[in-house]
């Protein structure tokens, strides 16, 4: 499987977990069967383990998977450079095309590196299917973070 596939394997298993329906690896493998993506237990382990997911009690006192506030989904120590299709600026924004499925994962990636101050001028991402927006710091701050950005996708070794 190719990265975009397990990238979008991934925002997959983050959405199905966020239902708070997802009790155990076979629950999950079980929904994501019935979206057209067949996995093993084992991927399916791997795929939760890659994410931050943790298993909590929800209010019915059951426990179910659940995705920690302060991991981002793409828990790499690098930036996901295969998500980066385009990114252009405009004033004081980025607005980054990605694979389907794969926004919601750069935006938390983008996220955590704005938070771990490695790429600060970003304040916030807003990412829908295939389109993240970043907003720079700066009025006119886009076009510099839009080179940055591109920098970390055109690095080998991203955010480390």
């Amino acid at each position: 499987m190719n990265a975009n596939n397990a990238n979008a394997r991934k925002t997959a298993v983050a959405r199905l977990i966020s239902t708070g329906k997802i009790a155990s690896q076979s629950d999950l493998v079980k929904a994501l069967k019935r979206q057209g993506i067949i996995v093993t237990q084992g991927t399916a382990s791997r795929d939760l383990e890659d994410i931050g997911a943790i298993r909590v009690r929800n209010s019915d006192g059951e426990m179910v998977y659940a995705l920690t506030d302060s991991q981002p989904i793409s828990t790499k120590n690098s930036f996901p450079s295969e998500l980066v299709l385009t990114a252009t600026a405009s004033g004081n924004l980025v607005v980054i095309r990605t694979p389907i499925a794969a926004a919601q994962m750069l935006a938390s990636a983008i996220d955590g590196l704005s938070q771990s101050g490695k790429l600060a001028s970003a304040i916030g991402t807003v990412a829908g299917d295939d389109t993240v927006i970043v907003v720079s710091d700066t009025a006119n701050g886009g076009s510099s973070l839009a080179k940055k950005i591109l920098g970390l996708a055109n690095s080998k070794s991203g955010g480390k």
